[in-house]
Formats: structure tokens, sequence, C-alpha cells
């Protein structure tokens, strides 16, 4: 027999949609910040050149610049106020789940701080965020002011006005990310990545059809290219949607002159532990030589270091050494995320704190011991489905010389971006039909 959220999800249809009033107002407050985060990648940084800048940008495109102006929506290439966009918080972020594993006073707040530790990690991270930014503005705006013909009054007022106007923007997007997250529909951070990859899609899509289209590449390859995106959005759905649940029971005890307890739930463990955290470090790793290079003075390298340009050039998208370190360092990063956001010890130890079992399992450290086995294989699948996805556009610039934009990153970010927020919207629905039933039953009882 079906449960009654199960019954409430098949009865979910475009009347229950349009009666949801406080779910309109959560779209159109999100629909409306991603508008504000979208005028802002058009709007360059006081001072720079933007069509020198643009020029200049073009020889670093497949660099890491190039990876980062995907996701931000093209503001990299315009030099926008948003350029750095929500990079820092996510490194932040980062950060501060590594040291809450490894650093104790950050470990205690995690585990037993409850709500105000957890706050007081966010507002480290915040302020790590500005740190983040800072640095990385500084040396953005040395970099330009260094470069000929990009600024057009170099100076110290123009580094600090860029590092002012960087971190700012950061700092937007980042409160204006939370209060999507708080007052929107979905993961506010992750929305605003997954904006500024769809804005590019448009452009992505006009080169391909204008390479058809001259001829420099087939109907056949673009045909493949198609067929590819279906496929790998099916699969990252399947995958992302996949999970190994363990049966949890908790055994009967007596509480007075009755027994309760009993029940059983389930652990679910996903395939994908990491996430896109794995393609994103590997990707970045790898082409940040390519960009210190395409910035550096090749002639002016010494005699023992004239090998490097070779080497950084097989450090290029489609080239075979770049797709073996790239997917051996998202391999790598799947299993070292995976074991810092997913503890089996502290999972066991909570199952046993509150009476929770495994069947067949002891209680303690063999539970983590069987915990640690599962999660290892189920990190090895999603590893290299990780790794699949994210290789098999590189396969096609390498060895068929298709042209192809979109890498495996961006497709398995705007995949589980649409998945989570499509799950709230519907979580929002949940909840506006149970308050409907409520509202119903109490009107009922009145009247009896």
């Amino acid at each position: 027999m079906a449960s009654a959220a199960e019954q409430l999800a098949a009865n979910m249809n475009f009347g229950s949609f349009a009666k949801a009033t406080e779910l309109h107002k959560r779209i159109w407050f999100t629909l409306m910040a991603m508008v504000v985060y979208r005028l802002g990648t058009y709007i360059p940084i006081p001072g720079i050149d933007p069509v020198a800048f643009q020029a200049a940008f073009s020889g670093q495109a497949k660099g890491i610049l190039g990876m980062f102006n995907m996701f931000s929506g093209g503001a990299v290439e315009r030099m926008a106020i948003f350029a750095l966009n929500v990079m820092p918080y996510i490194s932040a972020s980062i950060i501060v789940q590594l040291m809450g594993s490894v650093y104790p006073p950050w470990e205690k707040l995690r585990k037993e701080g409850g709500e105000a530790g957890r706050k007081t990690l966010n507002q480290y991270t915040r302020y790590l965020t500005v740190v983040l930014a800072v640095m990385q503005s500084f040396g953005i705006a040395v970099s330009l002011s260094q470069s000929p013909g990009l600024v057009e009054n170099p100076g110290l007022f123009f580094i600090v006005a860029t590092v002012v106007t960087l971190t700012g923007g950061t700092m937007f997007l980042m409160w204006l990310g939370e209060q999507i997250t708080s007052r929107g529909v979905g993961n506010g951070i992750s929305l605003i990545i997954f904006a500024g990859i769809v804005a590019v899609l448009p452009q992505y899509v006009f080169q391909s059809l204008e390479l058809t289209r001259t001829g420099a590449m087939n109907v056949g390859a673009l045909f493949l290219i198609v067929v590819l995106v279906v496929v790998v959005t099916v699969a990252i759905v399947f995958m992302e949607r996949s999970q190994r649940r363990l049966l949890v029971q908790y055994p009967k005890r007596q509480q007075g002159n009755r027994m309760v307890g009993g029940d059983t739930s389930f652990l679910p463990l996903k395939i994908n532990t990491s996430g896109v955290i794995p393609p994103i470090f590997a990707s970045s790793l790898l082409l940040l030589p390519a960009t210190v290079m395409g910035f550096a003075a090749t002639a002016d390298l010494p005699e023992w270091l004239q090998w490097m340009p070779g080497m950084v050039g097989q450090l290029q998208h489609g080239q075979p050494l770049f797709m073996v370190l790239y997917g051996a360092l998202i391999v790598f990063f799947c299993f070292f995320y995976t074991s810092v956001v997913f503890n089996p010890d502290d999972t066991a130890e909570n199952l046993r704190k509150y009476g929770g079992f495994l069947p067949g399992i002891r209680p303690g450290k063999r539970t983590a011991e069987y915990l640690d086995f599962v999660l290892t294989r189920l990190t090895v699948i999603g590893a290299a489905y990780i790794t699949l996805v994210c290789l098999l556009p590189e396969a096609m610039i390498g060895f068929m010389n298709i042209q192809f934009y979109m890498g495996g990153t961006s497709l398995l970010i705007v995949v589980s971006v649409t998945m989570d927020t499509v799950a709230q919207i519907q979580s929002h629905l949940l909840a506006h039909q149970y308050e409907g039933l409520i509202k119903k039953s109490k009107l009922r009882g009145g009247r009896r």
C-alpha cells in the first residue's frame, strides 16, 4: 500500500502547482536574483579596456581561465565585476570542511556544536572567502596593470579599485546565493554556477552549427555530439539517483508499562558521494601550468627550462597526457573527498548511541569496518562513472578532432543542480498539499 507521501506525490499536477502561492513567490525571487547576477557579468571593472582584454583573453581561452569563464557565464572574458564568481567561496567551504575533519577545535564544533557550531563554521567560511578573494583579485590586478594596453591608467589606484570591486562582487554573490537558499528555490551557490554555465550554452550551440554550415565539422560529428549529450545526461541522472540502502534496525525496549521501538530504517549511501568536486579540482590543477606558461615569456626561459613549453603543451584538452593525468586525479580526489565528507567511525558510533545496528554486523568497530568496505566499493563505481563522463568529451577532441565545447564537468553540474532544484520544488508542493489536508481536517472537525 502506498504511503501518504507517495499518494500526495501521485496527485501533484498543474492545479496543485497553481494553488501554491508561496512556491510562486520563491520561484520569482530566484529568477529575479538570476537576472541581477547576469547583469553583473556584463559590467566591466573600472579602468580596463574591454576590447583589448578580450583580445588578450582569446589566447588563454583553453587554460584555467577558460574553465573559470565558463563557470562565470563569460564574466572573465569581459573582466566584469563578477569575474571571480563564487569560486573563492567554494574554495573556502572545501578548506573549512577539510579543517573540520583534521583540526580538533573545528571538529568539535562540527560534531558537538549543533546549530551554533554550524553558524560559527559558516562565519569562518565567510571570513576565509574574503581572504581568498582579496588574494586572487590582487593577483589579477597586478597582472593587468603590468600588461601593456589593457589598463588605461595602471598604478596603485587601479590595483586598489580592482581588488575592492572583484572582492565586493564575490561577497555580493555569496550573499545573493544565501538569499536564494533561504527565500528562493534550490541551493543558491549551485544555481549561480548553473546559471553561468547555461548562459554560454547558446553560444556553444551557435558555434557548432556555424562550424557545420561552413564545412569545418560534418553533420555526422554534430549528430554524434547530440547523441553523446543525451546518453551522458541519462547516465548522470541514473547514477546520481542511485544509492545503496543499508537496513538499520532498532531493538524494542520497555518504557514504563509498554514496549517501544523495534523500528527499521535505511542508511542511504550514494554512489557518487564526492559530487562535482573531483573534476573541478583535477582540471584546475592540470590547466594551471598552461595558464602560467601562457603569461610567461617563453623566449626568456633559461636553457635548462626549454623543455617546459613542450611539456605544458601536452597538458591541453584532448592530449593523451592530459587525459591520463586528468583521469588519475579525478579518481584520487573521489576517494580523498569521500573520506572527508563521510566518516564510517562517526556513523557507526551514532548508530550505536541511538541503539541502531546493521543486521548480522556487531555494533561499533565491526559496523565501521563494514561501512568502510561498502563505501570503498561504491566509490570505485562512482569514480569510474565520473572519470568516464569527463573523459568522453576529451576523447572526442583528441582522437576524433571534434570540437566539443561543453565539458563533462559542466554537464555534470547542470544535470545535478537541475535534479536538486526539481526535488526542492516537489518538496514545497508536498508541504503545500499537507497544509491543505490539515486545514480541511480542521474545518471538518469544527463542523462536527
